[in-house]
């Protein structure tokens, strides 16, 4: 009888251990904040749950939560059907193939603040490509600084042209995975090409898809870095996300109970909607 080893495990068990750390002290930290006060000096004063109950009774936490709601929402619904739609487009087979996937995969290795940086000088009404396009060109009156609705979009199309390339690449190898006899056989049957899309190519890519939209879902919901570059969360607080406003409370009120409590339910809000979306698309794998 073949026994297996275990003793890989000795070699995964530092990396484990390392990461555990990292994920755990943090985590109490937080916590640890949460539940007290301190003025500095590192003296704590309890509060017990006081932060969590001024929070739920927040109407500033509620706007900040349904602003980025609203923002995760439109970018998963314009990203992933565009995601599939450039990967379906991609060729198969051929010497376009690397160059093709090249370009795709460019603007992901654009740092974060990077690309706010590059939009904010690209959007400008006064001095950026893009604002004196829309102003001057074609006179279709332009500016984030100033108008809450041109921040949104520009936001909106800065994530999209930053993070549909994940949706391509993931959708793009699940879709060179399907062997060609799925094709063949649709060819014999004559079926259209939205029957082989939504029979063979859909659900082949369920797998990488629910990963697709997973990532995008964690990475939108928690963006802070690109629309903090570029509006602020302005004008006003017209672009002021969740994590931007957690970021305001900690750093610029210096408010670390409040933050800290803010930041527990930010993690817990994450957790339990990506495990919704995971159990309504693996929801037929596992019957």
């Amino acid at each position: 009888m073949k026994t297996e080893n275990q003793k890989a495990w000795f070699f995964v068990l530092p990396v484990l251990l390392l990461v555990a750390f990292n994920a755990l002290v943090p985590i109490m930290t937080v916590v640890n904040y949460s539940v007290q006060e301190t003025f500095g000096d590192n003296l704590f004063f309890w509060q017990g749950l006081d932060w969590f109950q001024q929070l739920l009774n927040s109407e500033r936490f509620y706007a900040a939560l349904g602003r980025q709601f609203l923002f995760t929402g439109i970018i998963l619904a314009i990203e992933v059907p565009l995601g599939i739609l450039i990967a379906l487009s991609m060729p198969r087979k051929g010497i376009w193939v690397p160059v093709c996937l090249v370009l795709m995969a460019l603007p992901m290795l654009i740092p974060w603040n990077v690309v706010g940086a590059m939009w904010n000088i690209f959007a400008l009404p006064k001095i950026g490509m893009l604002g004196y396009f829309l102003n001057d060109v074609l006179g279709v009156p332009y500016d984030m600084t100033q108008n809450p609705l041109a921040a949104w979009i520009t936001i909106i199309v800065m994530d999209v042209w930053h993070w549909t390339s994940l949706v391509v690449l993931l959708s793009y190898a699940g879709l060179v995975s399907i062997s060609d006899a799925y094709y063949q056989a649709a060819r014999i049957d004559g079926a259209s090409r939205w029957s082989v899309f939504r029979y063979i190519e859909l659900p082949k890519m369920k797998s990488v898809l629910t990963i697709a939209i997973l990532l995008r879902f964690m990475d939108s919901f928690n963006i802070y870095t690109e629309p903090f570059v570029l509006t602020g969360g302005g004008p006003g607080n017209s672009t002021t996300l969740l994590s931007i406003d957690l970021v305001k409370i900690a750093l610029g009120q210096f408010d670390l109970g409040p933050a800290a409590a803010m930041s527990l339910i930010y993690f817990a809000i994450t957790l339990l909607v990506s495990w919704v979306f995971y159990s309504l698309m693996t929801k037929d794998d596992a019957k």
